[in-house]
Order: structure tokens, then sequence, then C-alpha cells
């Protein structure tokens, strides 16, 4: 199998796995006051560690990194935490941009439904248009909510510039960045990008499914400016209670960790090979959506000749050649990509868009197989149409 759909979900890696299997030895819930209960305390104080230091922190403070059951727990924690905390009251306006994640779309929806006025960016071509965001700062915003990397683009967002543009507009603004697709891949810290709150996910890193987590800045909880949504014990900080998945969490930390380390190999071995895939795909009758500013160095949009993107990938599938459509949170869903459509997209060429997504372990030669399929793909398939 060649596996190119690693925006989707990554393989697990031998580390993580090893982490895992280490934590199943110890059963005990982390909040009991025994023995068996502090070693399973240890065990995410451990991983705690290692997430922070691979987001940049050198100390975490107690609050500071707060585990969920992924990167979508962690969009809503942050967005319904800050939105229905009583220091909410600058405004009811949320400034997000065009095409987010659904975990971030979906929410905001329902906000709006409650009476939040949430303004959208618009982002052609996976630039921001900062005259448009310029103008909705004019009132100040209780969020700003913005995903750094486009999970189908691979545009990157200057979200930098965006939150200082925010927190000189109205100090008692939160920013929040969806770093789930940035996390050990783009280099940043929360405190680089001016982010109050920041969610990653573990799955995207090679670590277990059904864990991420959420940076948030210790002053916010000083000041109140973020309440749990989730109501129960007081585990995590009582920001999300339930009891911790110690062996999910524990393999989240292996991950984090050999990511850190590997960190500036994988990111030169990713740039490189989606450099080579997209002068090898442009030499195919397809084309390279590309960003106009900068590019995330695994994310590759593929734009095919008047051939749907499903039928091509049960064709690529068919030869055991792993790609997407764009979110895998999407792929059941018969509506046209939301952000493809704010990358500039017509509704026909949206839908004939497949993504292809690196990690580190993929090699040229997984590129060679994909761009020899894709053109039997496309000289067959038009046949048929």
């Amino acid at each position: 199998m060649i596996y190119l759909d690693n925006s989707a979900t990554t393989s697990l890696s031998e580390n993580a796995k090893k982490a895992m299997l280490e934590a199943m030895e110890n059963f005990a819930n982390p909040s009991s006051l025994h023995k068996a209960g502090q070693d399973a305390a240890r065990i995410l104080s451990s991983a705690r560690r290692s997430v922070a230091a691979a987001l940049g922190l050198r100390n975490v403070v107690p609050g500071q990194i707060v585990f969920t059951s992924g990167g979508t727990e962690a969009n809503n924690t942050a967005i319904l935490g800050t939105v229905y905390a009583k220091k909410r009251r600058v405004s009811n306006r949320i400034i997000t941009t065009e095409g987010e994640h659904p975990s971030v779309e979906n929410t905001l929806e329902k906000l709006e439904e409650e009476g939040f006025e949430v303004i959208r960016i618009p982002t052609r071509g996976g630039v921001l248009d900062w005259q448009a965001y310029a103008e909705a700062l004019k009132k100040p915003p209780v969020l700003v909510t913005m995903m750094m990397v486009n999970n189908e683009t691979g545009a990157v967002y200057d979200v930098a510039k965006a939150f200082d543009m925010a927190k000189k507009s109205c100090r008692e603004t939160v920013t929040h960045c969806d770093a789930v697709q940035s996390f050990l891949k783009c280099s940043f810290t929360p405190q680089s990008i001016k982010a109050d709150l920041v969610s990653i996910s573990s799955h995207k890193i090679h670590g277990p499914k059904g864990v991420g987590a959420l940076y948030i800045d210790p002053a916010l909880i000083k000041a109140k400016q973020i309440v749990p949504f989730i109501h129960g014990g007081e585990q995590e900080y009582a920001i999300r209670p339930g009891t911790e998945n110690t062996v999910c969490i524990a393999g989240f930390g292996a991950a984090a960790e050999e990511g850190a380390k590997r960190f500036a190999e994988s990111e030169k071995a990713m740039k490189e090979l989606r450099d080579y895939a997209v002068g090898e795909i442009s030499r195919l009758d397809a084309a390279v959506n590309l960003p106009e500013g900068e590019r995330a160095p695994h994310i590759i949009s593929v734009r095919l000749p008047s051939i749907k993107s499903e039928t091509m990938l049960h064709f690529l599938s068919a030869s055991d050649i792993c790609v997407s459509s764009g979110s895998a949170c999407s792929s059941h869903s018969k509506k046209t990509s939301k952000a493809l459509l704010a990358f500039g997209l017509k509704d026909r060429e949206a839908d004939c868009t497949v993504r292809v997504s690196l990690c580190e372990y993929n090699t040229k030669e997984d590129i060679d197989a994909l761009c020899e399929a894709l053109e039997k793909g496309i000289g067959s398939l038009i046949r048929i149409k």
C-alpha cells in the first residue's frame, strides 16, 4: 500500500506503540491517591511535558496543556469555553476564515443560531483578505479563531499578523489557532503567533487516535476568560472533566517527543518531496492548486480534468494508493468543499480535486507510482466519460 493521506491520519510510530504498551500495565485511575494511581498520574505528567516541549514551552504551569479526545474537542473547548465565559461580553462578534475545518465551522454555525455574529474572512488563493479583516476588527470581537494550515489546500495563513492586529485592536479579544495540521509540520510556538489557545491532535503526528490537547495561556484561566463546556469532575484542571485516556496520552507524548527531535529533518524531507510531487504532477493532464502565499510542507491539492474526485479515489484505491478528496471529517458529505470554494475554485473544479498529503516516511518512488496511476486514471476515466 502507498499511503498518501497523512492529513487524514498517520501511521502509529513504534515509540508511540511502546509507550502505550507500557502504560497498559498500569490500569489505575490517575486521580486515585494510592500508589498505583499516582504512578498513572506520572504517566500523564510525563506526556504533558513532552507535548508542551514540542510546542516550544520550557515550563508547564497547571492548566496550560489540557488533554482532550482529539482536535475536534480541543476546538470546541476553545470556542465554546471562550464565548460562554463571563468575560465574553466584549461583544458577540467572532471572526474566523472561510473554509475552516468542520469542527470550527459547524460550532460557529450553532453559535450563530444563538445570536452570535460570525464574520468569515475571504481566503482567495490561500491568502487572508487583510482589508476585510481590518474592517471586521472595527467592532472588537470576543474571539478570533483561525487555522494556521488549511487542511485541504495546504495554504499557510499568517495567523501571527492576524492575532497581533486583534490584540492591538482590543486587548480583551481571545485568539485561538487550530494548529492540528501545523503542529510539528511548521515552526511556531503559541507565543510566536500570539495565540491564547492552540488546538493540536495526536494522530496527525504518528500518535494514536482519540487524543488531542488544548494549549491555554495561563492568563486566560486567571482572568476567567475560558470555562468548561463539559461538566464533571476536576480532571484536566476542570477544563476537560472525565477520566483521562492514560494509554493514548502516553502514546501522544511519545509521538510528540519523537516528532520534536526529528522536526528539522522531517520538515526538510517533506518540503523536498512536496516540490518533487508538484513538478511531476504538473507534467500530467492535471493542475496543482498552488497557494499564492506560504505553503505547508505536506499537503498538495490536485485538480483533475473533468473527473470527479470520488471516481479517481476509487481508481487509485484499486491500485493500493490512498489519497483523499479533502477533510476526512467531511468525506461522506455530498456538499462541495467550502475550503476549495473559498480558495477560488468553481463548484465543478472543487468536485474534481483530490488531496495528496505526505509524511516524512514517503518516498519519491511513492510519488512516481502515484503519477503513473494518475496518468492511467486520467486516460481511462475520461474515455469512459
